[in-house]
C-alpha cells in the first residue's frame, strides 16, 4: 500500500506551508530520511526528508502552493508496488521544472542536443549497451525533468531540461560542470557561473557530442577541435532574466512584513563607532590554524563581535529588552541572532545562552547554524526567541549598514568592513605619532521608546573598548 507523504507541522505556532520545489520526480526511487522536497513557512526554508523507501509514485501539491499541515502532497510506493504500477501505466507527466519562474518556461521544453525518439526515449544507439537495466531506465526518464547523463568516469550528471538547453546553446559539456544542487544536480546557477568563469564554448571531449556515451574506459576521449576563445557575457546572480516580471517568494514576502512592521513599530535611531580592531585581527591571523586544527571549526571575526556584546549587554542590560504592551521585559538569556545571507534571501538563526557559551562554544555555534542555514536544515525554534541581533554587511565591503530593528528586539547591530588605513595613534606618554591600523566601523539601531542615545552610545563605547583591548584567550 503506498505510503502518503504529508506536510508536516514545523512548530506549534506553524499551521500551514508552501512547497517551494520537488527534488525528486514520480517513477524516481527515493530513500527513508533522503529530502524529497523543499517547503517554506514563515520562520524557515526547510528540506522535508521521504517518510519510507520506495518510488515516488504520485505529486498531489505541486510546487508554488500552500497547503495545512497534513495535507497529503504526494505518495511512495514500495518496491513490488512501484514496478507493478510502471508496467500497467504509462508514466507520470512531468512535473514544474524546479528552475525560477524568471526562466519564461524554458525548461519545460526536452531539446538536450540530440535528435528525439518517440515516446520519450532515445534512439537505441544513443543507450550505449554496457550500461545496467536500471542504468538505461534512468536514462529513458528524461522528459520527466531531471535527467542522469553519465560523465566519462561512469559517474552519472543530474540537470534538468533548461540546463541542457544552454549548455546546447554554449557548446558546453554538463560532464564538466561541478553540480550543487541535492545529489549532485546541476542547477541553472551552476551551468551560469561556469559559463562566466571558463567561457561559453568550453571545450567538450568527443564523448559529450553523445549525452548518453559509455564511459572513459569503454570509448576513449579524444581531443576536442580547438575553438575560438569567448568572452561570455556577465550573468546576473540567481538567474534572472532582465526584465522578467517574477512574483515574490514566501520568504522574501515574510521579509516584507516583518521589515515593514518593524519600521512601524520602533522609534529608529542609529549611530556609527569606529573601531581599531588591530589587535584582533593580528590575534586571528596567528591562531587560525591552531584554532581550525584544535576545534574542527574555521577562526572567524563574528564570535570576538558576539562576546563583546554579551559583554556590553551584562553593564547595559535594557539593549538585551522588549516592549510588551507598556512593560519592558529584561531578558534573562542573552540569546543572540547571527543574520545570514542567502541566495534566495534573509535568515537570523539565534545563537541562546549566549553568555553561558566560551569562545570556541560561539564559534561551534555561529559555524553550525550558518551551515544549516544554507542547507535548509534549521529547525524553526532556531530562529525564535532572539533577544539581539549582529549583522554583518562589511563581509561585502560595505564600511556599515543602518540594519532595520528585528522585532521584538530593541537593538541591532551592524558590522562594517575591516581595512587598513593610517591613523594617529597616541602612545602612553601622550605623544602622537601616525600608524597604520586595521580599523572598522561599529553601528546601532535602536529603539528610542526604550534606548536613550547616551545609553546605547555607552553600551557600544564598552563593546569598542573591549575589543581594541581584548585579553581573552581563544582556547
Amino acid at each position: 500500500m503506498p505510503t502518503d507523504v504529508i506536510m508536516p507541522q514545523m512548530g506549534e505556532s506553524i499551521f500551514e506551508g508552501t512547497i517551494t520545489k520537488w527534488l525528486k520526480q514520480p517513477g524516481e526511487k527515493v530513500q527513508r530520511d533522503e529530502p524529497l522536497f523543499e517547503i517554506s513557512t514563515d520562520k524557515v526554508d526547510a528540506e522535508i526528508p521521504a517518510p519510507t523507501s520506495g518510488t515516488l509514485q504520485d505529486i498531489k501539491v505541486q510546487a508554488g502552493a500552500t497547503v495545512q499541515v497534513n495535507t497529503v502532497v504526494g505518495t511512495i510506493a514500495a518496491e513490488g508496488e512501484a514496478a507493478g504500477t510502471a508496467s500497467s501505466a504509462p508514466a507520470p507527466p512531468p512535473t514544474q521544472a524546479a528552475e525560477p519562474a524568471a526562466a519564461g518556461g524554458e525548461g519545460s521544453g526536452s531539446q538536450t542536443g540530440v535528435a528525439q525518439a518517440p515516446a520519450g526515449k532515445k534512439p537505441p544507439e544513443e543507450i550505449p549497451a554496457d550500461l545496467s537495466a536500471d542504468e538505461k531506465t534512468g536514462l529513458e526518464r528524461e522528459e520527466q525533468g531531471t535527467v542522469l547523463e553519465v560523465r566519462e568516469a561512469g559517474e552519472r550528471v543530474r540537470s534538468s531540461p533548461l540546463v541542457r538547453k544552454i549548455a546546447k546553446e554554449k557548446n558546453i559539456d554538463l560532464a564538466q560542470v561541478p553540480g550543487t544542487g541535492l545529489g549532485g544536480r546541476i542547477t541553472k546557477e551552476d551551468i551560469e557561473a561556469f559559463i562566466a568563469k571558463h567561457g561559453a564554448a568550453a571545450a567538450q571531449p568527443t564523448a559529450a557530442a553523445k549525452p548518453y556515451a559509455a564511459s572513459a574506459a569503454s570509448t576513449p576521449a579524444q581531443p576536442a577541435p580547438a575553438e575560438p576563445a569567448v568572452t561570455a557575457p556577465l550573468q546576473p546572480v540567481g538567474g534572472v532574466t532582465p526584465g522578467a516580471i517574477v512574483p515574490m517568494s514566501v520568504m522574501r514576502k515574510k521579509i516584507a512584513e516583518h521589515m515593514v512592521m518593524s519600521k512601524r513599530t520602533s522609534a529608529h535611531v542609529h549611530g556609527v563607532f569606529e573601531v581599531d580592531l588591530t589587535r584582533i585581527v593580528k590575534l586571528r591571523e596567528k591562531m587560525k590554524a591552531k584554532f581550525d586544527q584544535a576545534t574542527g571549526n574555521k577562526l572567524t571575526f563574528t564570535p570576538f563581535f558576539a562576546r563583546a556584546v554579551v559583554h556590553g549587554i551584562r553593564k547595559w542590560p535594557i539593549i538585551n529588552s522588549s516592549v510588551e504592551g507598556e512593560n519592558i521585559h529584561y531578558h534573562a538569556s542573552i540569546n543572540l541572532g547571527i543574520a545570514v545571507a542567502l541566495d534566495w534571501g534573509l535568515i537570523v538563526p539565534v545563537v541562546k545562552n549566549a553568555e553561558e557559551r566560551s569562545f570556541v562554544g560561539l564559534q561551534r555555534a555561529i559555524s553550525d547554524l550558518g551551515e544549516r542555514a544554507r542547507t535548509k536544515k534549521l529547525k524553526p525554534e532556531e530562529v525564535q526567541g532572539g533577544t539581539f541581533t549582529i549583522t554583518n554587511p562589511g563581509i561585502f565591503g560595505a564600511k556599515f549598514g543602518m540594519p532595520i530593528i528585528n522585532q521584538p528586539q530593541v537593538a541591532i547591530m551592524g558590522v562594517g568592513g575591516i581595512e587598513k588605513k593610517p591613523v594617529v595613534v597616541t602612545d602612553k606618554d601622550g605623544n602622537d605619532s601616525i600608524a597604520i591600523r586595521s580599523m572598522m566601523h561599529l553601528s546601532i539601531g535602536y529603539d528610542h521608546r526604550v534606548i536613550d542615545g547616551a545609553v546605547a552610545d555607552q553600551f557600544m563605547a564598552e563593546v569598542k573598548k573591549f575589543l581594541e583591548n581584548w585579553n581573552e584567550e581563544l582556547l
